[in-house]
């Protein structure tokens, strides 16, 4: 962009800020529920789902009060399920299909079903040489966003929105995103950072979590404990209710009558946004900074201390957040980081990280009250975004595919609304804007005055 154009832009950019701000009071003058979301931060109700339940409060005669948080896939708490496979099978298929379609499966049911997600992990002929290693991109999430759309093309029934017709395409979709996510990043190895590639296939017999260890690794080696760590936090990521972002991305665009290539789609440059898929990140890079900055990561006082100046906004990026924690629903836990916390040790002691577990450990315990006591607010905790970071920093995963892996995960939550929607709902999603603008008379084009 030259100079001449670029002050254009800059010019125009100005044109906008003057044309597009609203004074806050309008918000309120209109009762405008500002990005979904009531004066208290809670969620506007605008639907009915069966697929999960996610909650920080509970009602307590007739008063609303903050409680240790609550998720549940299907009805089945979080904590339960996890309980039920962990140190037992790997989980990720068994909670794929409880979300897909309702019930726990029995032992020939998940095994059918494994089997049909080990056949459908297969992509069209040339289609990594064609469309993955083609245009590699530093943004995995693009590279992604654009195989999906790609492979519409190679499905002949792309834009058939019949309820079998969207399952058989998800099931497709579920089982071939490690592979566009593994083989998206070793293009961007390759071809943007000039190192060496190699492909591997996916083994039929081993479980999601397994096969993506299997395709990142230049030997195809993992330990039983790195796959059991990262099988549960596909889990935990795998849903979060239909008002996440993404979620609700797929249902309004489910509404509009579109295939589900398209909605997948539309998912995924959601979840890209740092706002949604990208927290994790923001807490390594804290991490890093916090490493840089305080001599003895175990002195809960240098820490403290540290952390002080980060909430004062003298301190990392200086905006005045401790990044991962706090979260929009839960209050006094993220039932996702309670079921991570130990894994995540177990995982430090293998890797010979304790040092770095329990500095995260002090932050955990620290932070909420540093926080409430700066800001005055209240139910802060740790959320899963905390841990997720470490867990793939101990397992080696670049950080390029922190939020691929998420969506790896949330694709089967996708799914779920996806067809929850087509199913239960046959208007299009529409809310409602109030127009601040006063109404003008047309100007001729010469009558119009000159600006500089």
């Amino acid at each position: 962009m030259n100079s001449e154009y670029k002050n254009y832009i800059e010019k125009k950019c100005e044109l906008c800020r003057e044309s597009d701000v609203f004074s806050p009071d309008l918000y309120a003058k209109y009762d405008v529920k500002k990005g979904l979301r009531d004066s208290k931060g809670n969620g506007v109700v605008v639907g009915l789902t069966h697929v999960s339940q996610v909650d920080g409060t509970r009602m307590e005669d007739g008063v609303k009060v903050q409680c240790q948080g609550k998720l549940c896939y299907r009805g089945y708490d979080i904590k339960a399920l996890c309980d039920g496979f962990v140190n037992k099978r790997f989980g990720f298929e068994e909670a794929a299909y409880l979300l897909l379609f309702g019930s726990l499966p029995n032992v020939s049911e998940l095994e059918e079903f494994k089997g049909y997600l080990s056949s459908e992990r297969k992509l069209p002929f040339t289609f990594t040489r064609d469309i993955i290693m083609k245009a590699a991109s530093k943004d995995i999430m693009n590279s992604i966003t654009r195989s999906v759309l790609f492979l519409a093309s190679y499905d002949k029934k792309a834009m058939d929105n019949t309820l079998p017709n969207v399952m058989r395409q998800c099931i497709y979709l579920i089982s071939v995103f490690p592979m566009l996510t593994v083989y998206s990043y070793h293009a961007y190895n390759h071809y943007i950072n000039d190192e060496s590639m190699y492909i591997h296939r996916p083994d039929p017999k081993l479980s999601t979590a397994e096969n993506i260890l299997r395709m990142l690794r230049p030997d195809k080696s993992y330990t039983y404990l790195e796959a059991t760590v990262l099988d549960l936090a596909l889990v935990l990521h795998m849903e979060h209710g239909g008002g996440n972002n993404s979620t609700f991305t797929t249902r309004v665009t489910t509404s509009s009558g579109s295939d589900t290539y398209a909605v997948v789609a539309a998912a995924m440059s959601s979840l890209k946004g740092p706002k949604h898929g990208g927290a994790n990140l923001k807490v390594m890079d804290m991490m890093d900074d916090i490493r840089k900055h305080v001599s003895d990561i175990g002195n809960e006082k240098e820490i403290r201390k540290y952390l002080a100046r980060i909430l004062d906004k003298k301190a990392f990026d200086r905006q005045g957040l401790i990044y991962g924690m706090g979260h929009a629903i839960y209050t006094l836990s993220d039932p996702r980081a309670e079921v991570f916390r130990s894994f995540v040790g177990k995982l430090a002691v293998e890797k010979h990280r304790q040092a770095d577990f329990e500095m995260y450990s002090i932050i955990e315990r620290i932070a909420p009250d540093m926080i409430m006591a700066k800001k005055g607010s209240t139910g802060v905790c740790a959320n899963v975004d905390f841990y997720s970071g470490l867990v793939y920093d101990m397992l080696d995963i670049p950080r390029e595919l922190y939020t691929p892996l998420f969506a790896i995960a949330r694709i089967v939550g996708w799914s779920a609304h996806r067809m929850e929607e087509l199913i239960t709902s046959n208007k299009i999603l529409r809310p409602a804007y109030i127009n601040m603008m006063e109404e003008r008379e047309y100007v001729d084009l010469e009558g119009r005055p000159r600006t500089s």
